[in-house]
């Protein structure tokens, strides 16, 4: 069978358990004299809790929190504004200059090059061209590996004697992105590491503006990430949007709320001695969120910026889409299994931050599940009597509205503050395609779960390069922030 076969096999499999059954259940129940509205309104409970949760987020995430330069507001209502964000523990864009010049900084680049061989030139020449120099100098260390010699490595090495600051590390016998980021770790010199991808492209001041928050205690700034390949197709529109949406919002919210944040696999800026002690594990599915925890545990900070700025690629395509959704929904049911009693047990978190946890790793990781029950229950309820008659209940009818106005109104918010001003047809198509999509997140995240069950942690890499579903219209990269410039 193709691996589309048996994913499909698994797709049927896991929604004939989690909606077939289930339906059968509560019809059963129905025929007996229950009615089920208790547990009806109990799911509309839990819709409307993380409706509310949206809504919060995306409230507090249209304020500012990112370290540029000092500004004078000049008005009293601007004066009132910016005091009233201090308090509120905004008052980020406002962080005075560092008391020391920033250090030597490091980029870690881990690439598997059978896959990323057609980028990976690309990255390297935006960064060594782009990026601004630290004080203390700057470092690029590209840890790769690759089961043979590729004639792109004769074309890096030649990059590397015109740039001395790069320095190539092939990892013989690496299996994973955990085992080329721990080698690299044994060579790194910079203060300052930031890890990334091999398809990713920063900021110029990316060094600038993660120093003013590690000089002031913070152990890892992670930075916003945005879709450069957006305009390819349906799919990289939507998910140009919801990457706004989760490192525009999401992130930087609950790091508001909670001075606590996770470290997202690229565009982190880690306190390179925090990073050595904490290092990656290879066995886990999401190294990243993996070491998020660690890190977390260990007492150390992580903040999240939004202004610090780094381009990528989105799969192009349903397969490629598919198999990187589902390792990062499976990873996160590997982590939250793994860590969340130690979260509850650890004096290093305060009651807020363990209540934070808990929610993004359970709450979130068991929605997939508990969201799905409303469909059992409404066919059962049209096997019982025949209909789908409308109900009268007031408090059903509010939570339905409530969860739509989320999905909108998080929308139109990552409209507002979106790092690029996408076409207004990028909001539209998502805010018609909200539940379809989220609903097809839940299916993958479903099939990811069936596969942690069975001990299947195996995963397809995510195809890079120039991979085409369909003519794409040319899309330039997003201008990148300058050192003397803010998004907002």
């Amino acid at each position: 069978m193709t691996k589309w076969t048996i994913e499909l096999h698994k797709l049927i499999y896991t929604h004939v358990v989690l909606i077939g059954v289930p339906t059968i259940f509560y019809y059963c129940l129905r025929v007996g004299g229950w009615d089920l509205m208790n547990l009806h309104m109990a799911i509309a409970t839990f819709y409307m809790a993380s409706a509310l949760i949206i809504i919060a987020e995306t409230t507090n995430a249209l304020f500012r929190r990112f370290a540029t330069d000092q500004y004078n507001v000049k008005s009293g209502l601007g004066q009132f504004h910016q005091r009233t964000k201090s308090l509120l523990g905004m008052g980020g864009s406002r962080l005075p200059e560092p008391k020391r010049p920033t250090p030597r900084c490091s980029f870690l680049i881990a690439a598997y090059l059978p896959n990323e061989q057609s980028i990976i030139l690309d990255t390297l020449r935006h960064i060594l061209l782009n990026v601004q120099r630290p004080e203390g100098g700057l470092e690029v260390i590209l840890t790769y590996n690759t089961p043979i010699d590729l004639p792109v490595e004769d074309d890096l090495h030649s990059l590397a004697q015109s740039y001395p600051e790069l320095r190539l590390l092939r990892v013989e016998g690496s299996r994973s992105k955990a085992e080329n980021l721990n080698a690299a770790l044994d060579i790194v010199t910079g203060e300052v590491a930031c890890v990334l991808d091999a398809d990713h492209h920063p900021a110029p001041d990316c060094f600038f503006r993660a120093w003013r928050w590690i000089e002031r205690g913070y152990d890892v700034i992670q930075g916003r990430n945005i879709i450069r390949n957006h305009g390819q197709n349906l799919l990289t529109e939507n998910v140009a949007i919801e990457f706004e949406t989760l490192y525009g919002i999401s992130h930087p919210a609950k790091s508001f709320l909670t001075d606590s944040s996770i470290f997202g696999g690229s565009n982190g800026y880690w306190r390179t001695s925090v990073l050595k002690q904490i290092r990656f594990n290879p066995m886990m599915l999401t190294e990243d969120i993996d070491a998020s925890l660690r890190t977390l545990l260990n007492g150390y900070r992580i903040l999240h910026d939004r202004s610090i700025i780094t381009t990528e690629l989105a799969p192009v395509d349903g397969q490629s889409f598919w198999f990187q959704r589902k390792r990062w929904a499976q990873g996160w049911l590997e982590v939250s299994l793994k860590y969340q009693r130690r979260v509850w047990r650890s004096p290093k978190l305060s009651l807020w931050q363990k209540v934070y946890w808990t929610y993004l790793l359970y709450f979130c990781e068991l929605y997939s599940i508990t969201a799905i029950q409303i469909i059992p229950i409404v066919l059962s309820l049209f096997l019982y009597q025949g209909s789908f008659e409308s109900s009268d209940n007031q408090y059903l009818f509010l939570s339905t509205v409530v969860a739509l106005f989320s999905g909108i109104y998080q929308t139109l918010a990552t409209a507002k503050i979106a790092f690029v001003r996408y076409p207004v047809t990028y909001y539209i198509k998502h805010m018609l395609l909200f539940f379809p999509y989220i609903t097809f997140k839940n299916m993958i995240a479903l099939v990811g779960l069936y596969d942690h069950l069975h001990g299947n942690n195996n995963w397809l890499i995510t195809p890079r390069g120039k991979q085409h579903s369909r003519k794409p219209t040319p899309q330039p990269e997003p201008v990148l922030a300058s050192s003397s410039s803010s998004s907002s």
